[in-house]
Order: C-alpha cells, then structure tokens, then sequence
C-alpha cells in the first residue's frame, strides 16, 4: 500500500486506517467489483455511474482503502470535476462492518481532502432505491442534502 496513513476512531473500540490507493490489492478489487456489480444491479438501467477499477486509476482521482489490522473494511474516492467541485465516489464499506463507522471515518477523510485542495463544492450520487437508504442516511448525517439528479 501507498502513502501516508491516516487513523481514525470508530466506534470507541474499533480503529480504521485509511490508506491511499490499494488498487492493486486482490482484496480491493473484489471489494470494488462487488461494489460496481450490487450498484448496478440496484440501480435503473443507464443511471449507474459507479466507477470501475480502470476509471478508478485516472489522474483525476483519488482513491483510498479502510483498514482495520490487516481486513480491509471499505473504500472511497473522490474525482476532481474542477479546480474548486469535486465528487465523492467509490465509497463502500464492507457488509459484515456496516452501521459501525468505517463510512463516516472514510467520508470524513474524503471531506477534509477535498478541503486541503480547496475544493468548495462536494457533489455525490447515490441510488434512490431501498438498497442505498443507509448511504442517503450517512450523506444526509454528515451535512449533505438531497437534491434532483
């Protein structure tokens, strides 16, 4: 794995490196692939936009991995639109980990990313159906709001 980790507390007991990049990692990709397959699978034909493992690797964005020891336990990413918008993608986090944090450490992370690089306007776009209603939760808690397509 790349670069500098970042630590985050989740929950009081459980603690969640995120890490950039991990392409690479078998562990990753079959993350990225159940990502890409469930979203689609969810979504309406021609409103897909997850992000494969190719367009992942584009100098347009960054990507980052969630560790907890060595499980990987989410992703996400964040592709520059412009020099102040950017756009929130990629983000999973592992079944057997939801509801305990690892989105909201790697949300958080994406964020404050953004920040840094003086990105002022976040965009995201996530399912309407019941399969993302806990995504449209954690957005929505972390100061996002909904808006038309």
């Amino acid at each position: 794995m790349a670069s500098s980790a970042i630590e985050g507390r989740v929950h009081a007991t459980a603690l969640v490196t995120i890490v950039a990049g991990g392409l690479d990692d078998p562990r990753v990709r079959d993350l990225l692939e159940h990502h890409v397959k469930t979203a689609r699978e969810a979504t309406a034909v021609g409103s897909a936009h997850a992000l494969d493992l190719e367009a992942l690797k584009s100098t347009e964005v960054d990507f980052w991995s969630a560790w907890h020891g060595t499980e990987l336990v989410g992703v996400g990413a964040l592709k520059y639109l412009s020099s102040s918008h950017g756009e929130i993608k990629s983000m999973h986090t592992l079944h057997s980990r939801r509801r305990r944090g690892v989105g909201t450490a790697i949300l958080r992370h994406i964020v404050e990313t953004a920040r840094k690089k003086g990105i002022r306007r976040l965009s995201l776009e996530t399912g309407s159906g019941a399969y993302f209603e806990h995504a449209r939760a954690l957005y929505r808690n972390q100061g996002f709001v909904e808006c038309p397509p």
